[in-house]
C-alpha cells in the first residue's frame, strides 16, 4: 500500500473505468430520474420509476432507455477521473500539514522498509475531509455541466414527444378540430445540440444551469468523500491494511445514496434549468430562485424530492463500483505500478 507516491494517472484512469462500468449498468435508472424530476403538475406522464421505464420500452423500445449514454458514457469518464483523483489531490495535500517534512524522500530505501501509512502526515479533522471534497466537487463542474446540459435534452425528448401526442389526443376527444398533426420531430443528437448551443449561445450555452450544478456537486462531494472514509474506517482490519474489497464497496453504495439524497432539491432545480424544451403548459425559470420558488409555490416541498429514489439507486452502485475499482488497482495494473505479486 505504497500511498506515499500519488500516481496520478493510475487515478484519473481508476475514475474513467469506474464512471464506464458504473454508467453502463445504472443509465437507465438516470433516464427515469430526469424524466420525473422534470415533469411538473399539468401533465404527470410516469407515476413512478418502474412506470417510466416500461412506458419508455413501450414507446422508444428498448434502446430508448439508454438515450443520451453515449454523451455520458463519454463524458463521464474525465468527469468521475477529475472527481475521484482531485478528493485524493486535496486529501493529500492537507494531509501533508504538520510533520510531513520530505514526503517524496526516500526512494527504494523507503518501499523497501514497512509500508508507513501514517507517520509522516496528519489524520484529516473532518473539516479538512469536507474541505477536500469541496475542492473535488468544484472542480468537476468543468466537465459536468456540459455533459449534463447535452444528457438531459436527449433523455427528455421522449416525454416532450409524449406529452404532445397525448395532448393532441385530448384535444380531438374534447371535439376541437386538431391542429394539422405536425410529423414527429426528428430525435435530436449530441452533435446537433452542442452546434445549435454553440452557434445561438455560445460556449455559455453549454454551462447553462453552472450555478445549479455547483450548488449541488459541491455539498455532495462535501457529504460522500467524508462520509465514505469513515464508514471505510470501521471496516479497516486492526492490522492497518486496506478494508476488505467489500466494506469498500458498501461504504460507497451508503455514502453515495446519503448525499444524493441530500442534494435532491438542488439535482431538481438543475434539471428544470437546463431543460431547454417545455411540455405543455409548464413552467419557464429565469434563475435558480426563480425555479426553486416556482417549484414551492406550484407544486409543493414534495417536488424537491421527486426522483430522489431513483438517483440514490443511480449514485449508490456508481461509487461503489467507483471504489472497487480503487481498491483493485486496477489502473495500476495497467501501467505497472504495482509490484507483480501484489494485487
Amino acid at each position: 500500500m505504497a500511498e506515499q507516491q500519488i500516481s496520478l494517472p493510475a487515478k484519473l484512469l481508476n475514475g474513467g473505468i469506474a464512471g464506464l462500468i458504473g454508467v453502463t449498468c445504472v443509465f437507465p435508472i438516470d433516464l427515469a430520474k430526469t424524466r420525473l424530476q422534470n415533469q411538473q403538475n399539468g401533465q404527470r406522464l410516469y407515476s413512478s420509476m418502474s412506470d417510466c421505464l416500461i412506458k419508455t420500452i413501450r414507446s422508444e423500445g428498448y434502446f430508448g432507455m439508454y438515450r443520451g449514454a453515449a454523451v455520458n458514457l463519454t463524458l463521464v469518464t474525465p468527469e468521475k477521473a477529475i472527481k475521484l483523483a482531485a478528493n485524493d489531490f486535496f486529501r493529500y495535500q492537507l494531509s501533508k500539514d504538520g510533520a510531513a517534512s520530505s514526503p517524496l524522500s526516500g526512494g527504494a530505501s523507503a518501499s523497501a522498509a514497512r509500508p508507513p501509512p501514517l507517520p509522516r502526515r496528519q489524520k484529516l479533522t473532518l473539516f479538512k475531509e469536507m474541505l477536500a471534497g469541496c475542492g473535488a466537487g468544484t472542480c468537476q463542474v468543468i466537465v459536468t455541466t456540459p455533459m449534463e446540459m447535452l444528457k438531459i435534452q436527449l433523455q427528455d425528448a421522449g416525454r416532450i414527444a409524449a406529452q404532445k401526442k397525448i395532448q393532441a389526443q385530448l384535444s380531438a376527444q374534447g371535439g376541437a378540430q386538431p391542429a394539422m398533426e405536425a410529423p414527429a420531430a426528428p430525435r435530436p443528437t449530441a452533435t446537433q445540440l452542442t452546434r445549435d448551443l454553440l452557434r445561438s449561445r455560445g460556449i455559455a450555452g453549454l454551462y447553462k444551469g453552472l450555478g445549479a450544478t455547483l450548488l449541488r456537486d459541491v455539498p455532495f462531494s462535501i457529504v460522500y468523500f467524508p462520509l465514505f472514509a469513515n464508514l471505510n474506517q470501521l471496516g479497516r482490519p486492526a492490522s492497518g491494511e486496506k478494508s476488505p474489497f467489500y466494506v469498500s464497496f458498501l461504504a460507497g453504495c451508503v455514502a453515495g445514496s446519503a448525499a444524493a439524497v441530500a442534494v435532491n432539491p438542488c439535482d431538481v432545480v438543475k434539471t428544470r434549468l437546463q431543460s431547454l424544451q417545455r411540455g405543455v403548459n409548464e413552467d419557464t425559470y429565469t434563475g435558480f430562485l426563480d425555479c426553486a420558488r416556482k417549484i414551492l409555490r406550484h407544486e409543493g416541498p414534495a417536488a424537491f424530492l421527486k426522483g430522489a429514489y431513483c438517483r440514490a439507486l443511480v449514485i449508490a452502485p456508481l461509487f461503489g463500483i467507483a471504489q472497487v475499482v480503487y481498491f483493485l488497482g486496477i489502473a495500476e495494473s495497467l501501467l505497472g505500478l504495482l509490484p507483480g505479486p501484489q494485487l
